[in-house]
């Protein structure tokens, strides 16, 4: 599945350009690559604490280590994509004295593309929604196609903020199946890019 092409792009724009007025000053500690954006940051302890804590849970979700083949399947994603929502404001929560820091971005940044996600997943499946501006290659899939090319790249994002939030936490992700795993580098063409906006 990691070879569907996405069927939506996230738009991050107003997030990134913020954050990268806010992080790209930090010089020194561990490096974090997002989405058109690289910067370095030494972690307070509480981020530390708080990463490990989201790597170790987020890890062990079913949404992150199995394929959906039936409806079934996909509630109990949709389920679970729920609960990791509630469970990343717990951690926005925790770190409410941290928010400028790279792991109160990083949450955003998941929380966010949960967001679009459930967005994009409503309008499809409402057919009294206005047909979705999709891409020539899904037009004439049907709505399960799409859904799960959405979901591939929404895992694939969740997956690539787990390896920077890992780096945070200064451990490795556990427990995630290996045909589940995707690499670091991020897939820019399911993101709008921040410099359309900003001009530059």
């Amino acid at each position: 599945m990691h070879d569907l092409k996405p069927p939506f792009k996230f738009d991050f724009r107003a997030l990134l350009t913020r954050a990268r007025e806010r992080l790209n000053d930090r010089v020194s500690g561990v490096s974090i690559k997002l989405p058109f954006l690289t910067f370095s940051v030494q972690p307070e302890a509480t981020e530390t604490k708080v990463a490990k804590e989201i790597v170790i849970r987020l890890a062990d979700r079913r949404v992150l280590n199995a394929f959906e083949c039936c409806d079934d399947c996909i509630d109990k994603t949709l389920a679970s994509l729920q609960q990791i929502r509630t469970f990343l404001v717990d951690k926005q929560v925790e770190l409410s004295g941290v928010t400028s820091g790279p792991l109160y971005l990083i949450t955003e940044l998941m929380l966010e593309a949960i967001r679009q996600f459930f967005t994009f997943e409503e309008r499809l499946r409402n057919r009294k929604a206005p047909m979705l501006e999709l891409p020539r290659h899904f037009r004439r899939g049907d709505n399960r196609e799409v859904y799960f090319a959405a979901l591939e790249m929404l895992r694939a994002h969740l997956h690539r903020c787990l390896l920077q939030i890992s780096t945070i936490a200064g451990t490795s992700i556990p427990k995630i199946a290996d045909h589940m795993r995707y690499d670091s580098t991020w897939q820019l063409e399911a993101y709008e890019d921040p410099a359309i906006e900003d001009g530059t």
